[in-house]
């Protein structure tokens, strides 16, 4: 077997792990939580949860990663041998990255097949009910989302196929700056409009008497899943992170990089629901109705409709590249097929998941899962619950099955940096973490 890729400069793993946490989510998720939850108010928590509570949980993931150089599953065999229960984690990490992709490229059809009518201008002149009835009859087309589908799912895998380097960093490297780019120029154009300025300040000014048991909760939430915590993604890239590269900085610059995003897409979203009287936690209709429709009433309405759908595709480009990777890398190392032949049956076996996910959108469709369609039940299998249970087991394995010393010896590059909160990041891993997560766990099953 050939010696094992890993990331070729601190920006390549910053940017591939920065890509993997950012995503579709950031782009309207974020804005739309903050605007069911008190907009500065909200803000402000998630900010202080991201620090304390998203920092730690990622730096753990690395350090498992790192400290063994597999994929999720191995990783637990080899830090835990003589405990073979643990590589579950590992095997409910790789399958939550599965369902997640799934359900990912469904939304993902939907923004190229937006970037496509985008580019042709045709959301030129019709009206809101127009557009949602344009995009209500595209649930319920059969060929038109599988060949957007299709296209994605086919983009991702070709930038996996090419490997660490010359796929995911490369690629990373370039969809990065250009998502950021696109975000700014939104955001400028955004701040020109009328109500710019109270929109503005219902997303920053925060307002104390806000903050609920429930806004806590919904920030946490929000915080865990943005950064792509406890589905194996980042202890596979972990496992490309090179032994004398700084696992905090990398972690705190990849949550800074997160929120960032947050706060342009916040600031692109609220000044636009002010002036034009919308409600900017619609989700869905908000990205792929309402926005169009006020893209066509701005000027030079045509270009920033059409970079807000780009922006969207890469942001689901960048993710689903890491999603991928996860089940690729576990079956390279673990059934020991080649990286293209890996990619190819996980694309394939993602297409058809995909597939039905889609389908079962339809009006009367028999694809449902408890009463949910298959795509609101892969969001939510993965979502609400693999990725809770996930994380909690990964933190639980760190804070009381890992040695301490091992741990130790990890996160600080075998002694050769100095971690003057290394004490007080291994207590919030060992104790406040779980408590935190638990609670996420215990919300979502009381829902």
């Amino acid at each position: 077997m050939s010696k094992k890729e890993s990331f070729g400069s601190k920006f390549g793993i910053i940017a591939a792990a920065a890509g993997s946490a950012i995503g579709l989510g950031n782009i309207y998720r974020f804005p739309c939580e903050a605007g069911a939850n008190g907009g500065g108010a909200f803000f402000i928590v998630y900010l202080g949860i991201v620090l304390l509570m998203g920092l730690p949980l990622m730096v753990s993931e690395f350090v498992i990663g790192r400290r063994s150089g597999k994929n999720p599953v191995g990783a637990f065999k080899a830090l835990a041998p003589a405990s073979k229960s643990w590589s579950g984690i590992g095997y409910m990490g790789v399958f939550c990255s599965f369902l997640i992709l799934a359900f990912y490229c469904t939304v993902a059809g939907w923004t190229i097949d937006s970037l496509g009518k985008s580019i042709i201008n045709y959301y030129h002149g019709l009206d809101k009910d127009t557009i949602l009835a344009d995009f209500n009859g595209l649930m319920n087309e059969t060929w038109q989302p599988i060949l957007s589908e299709g296209i994605f799912i086919f983009i991702t895998a070709f930038v996996i196929i090419k490997g660490v380097k010359q796929g995911i960093e490369k690629y990373s490297k370039i969809l990065m700056p250009v998502l950021f780019g696109i975000l700014i120029v939104l955001a400028i154009k955004s701040l020109t409009l009328p109500k710019a300025a109270e929109g503005i300040g219902f997303f920053l000014k925060p307002d104390f008497s806000k903050i609920t048991g429930k806004v806590l909760i919904n920030a946490l939430g929000q915080a865990f899943f943005s950064l792509s915590l406890g589905m194996g993604v980042l202890i596979t890239y972990g496992s490309y992170i090179a032994k004398n590269d700084n696992l905090t900085s990398t972690a705190f610059a990849v949550c800074v990089s997160d929120t960032l995003i947050a706060i342009l897409a916040g600031i692109v979203i609220f000044p636009a629901a002010f002036t034009f009287g919308i409600q900017p936690e619609a989700g869905n209709e908000l990205a792929f109705v309402t926005l169009p429709m006020l893209f066509d009433k701005m000027a030079g309405g045509y270009f920033f409709c059409l970079i807000f759908f780009l922006l969207l595709t890469i942001a689901a480009l960048t993710s689903s590249i890491s999603l991928l990777e996860a089940p690729v890398l576990f079956l390279t190392e673990e059934l020991h097929l080649s990286r293209k032949k890996a990619t190819i049956y996980s694309a394939i076996a993602t297409f058809v998941l995909c597939v039905i996910s889609s389908e079962s959108l339809h009006d009367g469709t028999p694809l449902k899962i408890f009463g949910f369609s298959v795509f609101s039940a892969l969001d939510m299998i993965s979502s609400n619950f693999l990725m809770t249970i996930g994380g909690l087991l990964t933190i639980l394995f760190i804070g009381w099955k890992m040695k301490k010393s091992d741990f130790m010896d990890e996160y600080t590059n075998g002694g050769t940096i100095s971690m003057g909160l290394r004490k007080i990041m291994y207590f919030i891993i060992r104790f406040i973490a779980p408590v935190a997560i638990t609670i996420i766990l215990i919300t979502q099953f009381m829902k």
